[in-house]
């Protein structure tokens, strides 16, 4: 199944100054390749042939490394000239896309779940959107996604939580949900789409727990350079 993927890679990294340089998060370097290398990697492995990265901080580090192409997936940039929120990143990059369908990923987040198997149940499902969820125990670092039969039914803030489903940052949504919002407002996709929309429309569940890793902050990052040595890239 082919559709176009969206990368949100405008984050600057403010926690992570301490441990990498003055680079965009995604750029954070893990064993001598960027963070972003890793996700693009995974998501040609996937199958996805095109990509927009959704680019702010700095994009020209991004861009001048990457160009318009990686291990044969076409790559497109598309720049925020000022900080629009995770949603407004995205509905500016919906202009760049293609299909009718997106995939959309965190990048700064690595989740290592089928996403071909992902994207079918998507469709089977006739679904509006369907979040990749980690079944995770003893965190607060993250809020719990809430889920029956299948069906997202809501958002809790983050506390601490013995256990609980998390969102992993990867989504695959009907293009046209964002197209309400004009190009360059600015918004979050989390609080004011996900969250007030989980009752009106149909959000899927696709629950995987595989392999994630989020490098917001520096002990994450740190882990996931040892994790990586011991991963193909």
């Amino acid at each position: 199944m082919e559709m176009d993927a969206i990368v949100l890679a405008g984050g600057k990294g403010t926690r992570l100054q301490a441990v990498i340089r003055d680079v965009p998060k995604p750029m954070a370097d893990i064993n001598g390749k960027p963070f972003l290398h890793y996700l693009l990697s995974h998501l040609c492995r996937s199958g996805i042939r095109r990509v927009i990265l959704a680019v702010g901080y700095k994009h020209e580090i991004i861009s001048n490394f990457f160009g318009s192409s990686f291990q044969g997936c076409e790559l497109h940039y598309c720049v925020e000239d000022r900080p629009l929120g995770t949603g407004g990143a995205i509905r500016l990059a919906l202009d760049l896309v293609a299909s009718k369908q997106v995939l959309i990923l965190n990048g700064d987040t690595l989740f290592n779940v089928d996403i071909q198997a992902m994207m079918q149940r998507h469709c089977e499902k006739g679904a509006d959107l369907t979040l990749a969820l980690k079944p995770m125990t003893d965190f607060e670092r993250y809020g719990t996604v809430l889920e029956c039969d299948g069906r997202v039914t809501g958002f809790v803030e983050k506390k601490y939580c013995a256990s609980g489903l998390i969102n992993a940052g990867i989504y695959v949504m009907r293009k046209d949900l964002l197209l309400s919002w004009p190009a360059g407002t600015g918004f979050s996709f989390e609080g004011d789409f996900l969250e007030k929309k989980a009752a009106e429309l149909s959000f899927q569940a696709f629950v995987a727990d595989n392999y994630f890793i989020d490098i917001g902050v520096p002990e994450d990052y740190l882990k996931a350079c040892k994790d990586f040595e011991r991963m193909l890239d």
